[in-house]
């Protein structure tokens, strides 16, 4: 069976990476990416939403209906549907926002009213510069709030820790609201790692370490949820009890999920050998 999450067709339209594999005419996809600070991934249109994108990511369009468009993020093949006029045509984007947030200026002054915030690993093109600022097609943003998007962050479990206190939202994706995967999977991809938007998904990341001492670095799985490890006493993760992100001791959050009904540790898993340092 087909997971529809990662399955780039519609009743109408598939993208041509399915090709001989669907019975509907094929589409290379119109090239896009988010032009709203944030956009709801959708299961459906006007549906039950699955993920967030941020601003300036990449995203392939395979269909539309009505105020919506189906397709995938470029970032991790995560398909779904967005409102279409929260997407404009894809730019080369040359920079990421690696800080907790910034903001879109309408002009290289701090003074200016901002256009709108710019979450965490939003992309922007940088054409050049004006003072301390990045002017790009859109407005202007703090250089110190960008890095070039081959310049990747050491540690996940550091990035992860920008998001502190940060409210829990189910498939959030930004200091707005986040949830346990999106999370990891923002920590992982600052890092240069390759991670799945989903916790089913990142269970199959890094090595098996079951039985092992936890390390920094490491992910711990439930079933529907997944932390990262700190150090050998504590996780961070973006949990429903705190209803934030926050730091919990290991042993206790074992004893908690388990008296909650949520089940034992399903996965130990070890990515810290695939992070670039």
């Amino acid at each position: 069976m087909t997971d529809r999450r990662l399955y780039p067709v519609t009743p109408r339209l598939a993208h041509s990476s399915l090709r001989g594999q669907v019975d509907v005419p094929l589409t290379d996809g119109e090239a896009c990416e988010i032009a709203a600070p944030l956009a709801d991934l959708l299961a459906a249109p006007d549906g039950a939403l699955d993920r967030q994108l941020v601003y300036g990511e990449g995203f392939c369009v395979i269909d539309r209906a009505a105020d919506y468009a189906f397709g995938f993020a470029r970032k991790d093949g995560y398909c779904g549907w967005v409102l279409a006029q929260g997407l404009r045509p894809a730019t080369a984007a040359t920079h990421w926002v690696f800080g907790l947030s910034s903001h879109l200026y309408p002009k290289p002054r701090v003074q200016s009213p901002p256009q709108h915030a710019l979450p965490f690993g939003a992309n922007v093109q940088v054409l050049g510069t004006q003072g301390n600022f990045a002017q790009t097609p859109q407005g202007f943003v703090p250089l110190p709030h960008l890095r070039a998007l081959r310049h990747s962050l050491p540690d996940p479990v550091t990035t992860a820790e920008m998001f502190l206190g940060v409210p829990y939202l189910w498939g959030g994706n930004s200091a707005a609201g986040i949830d346990c995967s999106g999370l990891v999977q923002a920590a992982l991809l600052a890092s240069g790692v390759f991670a799945p938007a989903d916790s089913d998904l990142q269970q199959s990341l890094g090595t098996d370490a079951a039985g092992s001492p936890w390390r920094r670095g490491d992910l711990i799985f439930w079933n529907g949820h997944v932390g990262l490890v700190v150090d050998g006493a504590r996780l961070i993760h973006a949990n429903g009890h705190t209803m934030s992100v926050a730091y919990e001791v290991i042993t206790d959050c074992i004893q908690r999920i388990a008296a909650a009904g949520g089940g034992d540790v399903t996965h130990h898993r070890r990515i810290s050998s695939a992070i670039n340092q």
